[in-house]
């Protein structure tokens, strides 16, 4: 799955001067209507959808917004990943107005809000996992972009989510102190658990703009001051979010991933077939393939690495040229002209089998084991497992990509390394 993004909040980022290819699209759901007609655009060649939490002219108060629609609308539109943008109080001394959070836990205090997808069991029973909430690769990018733009932020912290639309009373908000929340606000926790239920990446950045209500020796929150600290900081947020987009696009990972077509019902009906021939074709995609694996093997103590016919060849031959190492290669039975060991597999309908030359290996010698993708892992096993028996010794078995839902690295017993990997098979 590429990743492609949502933003909620809009933080100005609406711009059709920001967007390449901008239009404004209205999405119906079976959740109702979102907040707001959904920006969609491109910003570094990634897709990218704004929704406006509160609706454009901050119209709709937090208890009123429909959560549901909003997430679910983002996902309807493809989104794998979403940002959200929210003003915060802060609970915590040394967080001070204008500081941004990189949140990483949540408490819900709210009693009004529909928060679950999940309203029958008729299906079987759905608990979704909420221990770790917010998406850690999301938060990396947000910490690393504060860190460029040098704006100050805590790495971490928990916000309370309440009702609203009224601001705490003084008991209130010393008693959030107390449960040990850092912010409070009145919108990320539904957010969070609904994305989480929809199986979106979901992360938020924080912006204090005042102390609630526990401090008295300031004055207590109003929706004046909040204004007037998140309209200074406002341009602050949007660069962040430009950082993070920029990051995103030249992250390893997500370019791998966007080189490589999926091809639907291929070879038979059912199966999304991970094509990487477009990935090979694109000489960037391809330099940045064989330069991850590079930087993890270069200081390995490799003596060969073998590649499994026929994608793992190119894989091997060009990270071989790289680490100046020699090949080996793995291939189907009848294949190799000197003397070969043999060894079956099976296959969901019967067996095949792969062979390598005898004296392919020394006894001793460390071999990476290479190929394109892991799926079944049958066949990753059986090459192990040859150059096992002819003396050799496997370092580690590596891929470009893994499709973690047909569990093959339970198959392998030696250690695994994977580029990207595509949920669902």
């Amino acid at each position: 799955m590429v990743l492609k993004l949502g933003i909620i909040g809009g933080s100005g980022l609406d711009n059709p001067g920001l967007l390449q290819n901008y239009e404004e699209r209205d999405v119906n759901t079976p959740y109702g209507k979102p907040s707001s007609k959904i920006t969609c655009g491109k910003i570094f060649d990634i897709d990218v959808f704004i929704i406006s939490r509160h609706g454009k002219k901050h119209e709709i108060p937090p208890s009123q917004v429909n959560y549901r629609a909003n997430l679910y609308a983002l996902k309807y539109l493809g989104c794998t990943h979403v940002i959200a943008t929210s003003a915060v109080g802060s609970l915590k001394e040394e967080i001070k107005r204008g500081d941004f959070v990189v949140l990483d836990q949540f408490i819900n205090f709210t009693n009004q809000r529909r928060t679950t997808y999940f309203e029958s069991f008729e299906d079987g029973a759905r608990h979704t996992s909420m221990a770790d909430p917010f998406s850690d690769f999301l938060r990396k990018k947000i910490i690393s972009s504060c860190e460029d733009l040098n704006i100050p932020f805590h790495k971490t912290g928990t916000v309370i989510t309440i009702e609203g639309p009224r601001f705490s009373t003084r008991a209130e908000s010393k008693m959030y102190r107390i449960f040990g929340a850092d912010v409070v606000n009145m919108s990320i926790a539904p957010e969070a658990i609904l994305a989480n239920e929809l199986k979106m990446n979901y992360a938020a950045i924080a912006m204090s703009t005042d102390y609630d209500s526990w401090k008295h020796d300031e004055e207590a929150v109003t929706w004046d001051a909040i204004l007037k600290i998140f309209g200074e900081n406002s341009e602050k947020m949007k660069k962040l979010i430009i950082n993070i987009l920029e990051k995103v696009s030249n992250d390893d990972e997500d370019f791998i991933k966007r080189k490589i077509r999926t091809v639907p019902n291929w070879p038979k009906q059912g199966i999304m077939f991970r094509d990487i021939t477009t990935l090979l074709k694109d000489a960037e995609g391809f330099e940045r393939t064989i330069k991850v694996l590079e930087n993890r093997y270069k200081n390995k103590k490799i003596d060969l690495i073998a590649g499994i016919e026929s994608r793992g060849f190119v894989i091997a031959s060009a990270l071989a040229i790289r680490l100046k190492k020699g090949v080996v290669l793995v291939r189907k039975k009848g294949k190799l002209p000197a003397e070969t060991v043999r060894e079956e597999y099976d296959l969901e309908y019967g067996k095949d089998s792969i062979e390598i030359h005898k004296d392919a290996v020394k006894p001793g010698q460390n071999i990476l084991l290479v190929d394109d993708l892991i799926a079944t892992g049958g066949t990753c096993a059986a090459a192990g497992k040859l150059i096992e028996k002819i003396g050799g010794n496997i370092l580690e078995c590596a891929f470009v990509v893994e499709l973690p839902e047909l569990k093959g690295r339970e198959k392998l017993k030696w250690p695994i390394f994977c580029i990207v990997d595509f949920g669902g098979a």
